[in-house]
Parts: C-alpha cells; sequence; structure tokens
C-alpha cells in the first residue's frame, strides 16, 4: 500500500502562477456609517460606488453621494442622528455643511486630524480586508463588488463585529 500523495495544480517544482488582466483601471469606492444605540443592536448601513468613467468624471463620493446616504441612514434608523466623521475633504464641503445646517435631526462632529484609531469604520475595513478580500485574484470588477457586498453583509447581520470595532477605539455611548 502506498502513501497518499499531496496533490496540487501546478508542476512539481514549478511555482503557480495566475495571470490577471490588468487593463481595468476602474476603482470602487465605499461610504459606510456604522450605527451605535444603546439599547439595540449596532448596524451598518453602506453603499459602494463603481467608477463607471461616467461624463461626470467622479471617482469617488460626491457630496450628494453622503448626503443621500444620510437621508437613508435617517429613514432606515427613525430618529435623529449624531455623526461623528473624519476630516475628508468631502465630509467638510461647504455644500454638505449648508445641507446639514437646515437638517434638525443631524448633528456632525469631526475627529481630531489624522485619528484612525478612534473611527470605528476603519475596524470595518479591516475586517473586510483581513477576511473576504485577502488571497483572492478578482477576475472582473463585477466580481469585487460582489465579494465586497458579501462580506459587508456578512459583517452587517453580526452586530458583535460591529459592536468590536467600537470597542477597539476605546470611545462609549452613553445616553
Amino acid at each position: 500500500m502506498t502513501p497518499p500523495q499531496a496533490r496540487t495544480w501546478s508542476q512539481r517544482g514549478r511555482t503557480p502562477v495566475v495571470r490577471v488582466r490588468g487593463r481595468s483601471r476602474r476603482r470602487v469606492s465605499i461610504a459606510a456609517l456604522t450605527c451605535y444605540k444603546p439599547g439595540h443592536r449596532s448596524r451598518l448601513i453602506y453603499r459602494p460606488r463603481r467608477d463607471d468613467s461616467r461624463r461626470d468624471g467622479r471617482k469617488s463620493f460626491s457630496w450628494r453621494d453622503y448626503r443621500d446616504l444620510l437621508i437613508a441612514a435617517h429613514q432606515q434608523l427613525g430618529g435623529p442622528i449624531v455623526l461623528v466623521w473624519d476630516n475628508l475633504n468631502v465630509h467638510k464641503a461647504a455644500d454638505l455643511q449648508e445641507w446639514a445646517a437646515t437638517r434638525d435631526w443631524l448633528t456632525i462632529y469631526y475627529l481630531p486630524p489624522y485619528a484612525p484609531d478612534l473611527n470605528p469604520v476603519e475596524g470595518i475595513w479591516s475586517l473586510l480586508r483581513r477576511g473576504w478580500l485577502s488571497n483572492v485574484a478578482f477576475s472582473t470588477p463585477e466580481h469585487l463588488v460582489q465579494t465586497i457586498r458579501r462580506g459587508l453583509r456578512h459583517i452587517q447581520y453580526r452586530s458583535h463585529l460591529i459592536d468590536g470595532c467600537l470597542t477597539e477605539t476605546g470611545l462609549t455611548i452613553s445616553p
């Protein structure tokens, strides 16, 4: 009786090589909100945006996209929102600040400059990168978007992961 042999898809002595076409320069941007309310389960609200090379020339989120995300979050959460944002230039856009000033259900605070350790959403990106996006060769932009959505949906349904991202920052929620 012979011992079992390990099998691989490459010839012995040759490193497996995966060929990937590099002609796509499309970008995928994601905006996410981690939502916390004492006595309720934590929530994650996100929106991916693909750069489809549209005429407007934007490759990332505009202030209107963030406005629409906040409106959707307000409708889903059904209450006032206290928003803590990092110092991304779009978050401080004059048009977005003017729009936010007219909303009585929205209060905005900003994190100190370059403080990713205080941002719970950075923990979400870390979970996504270390889990679903690691060791994958994406064949198409659609494959990338599908994998991102699958990973974020997995995190979204597990509120203990979202709570862990807040705990990692050292911040607390007080009513």
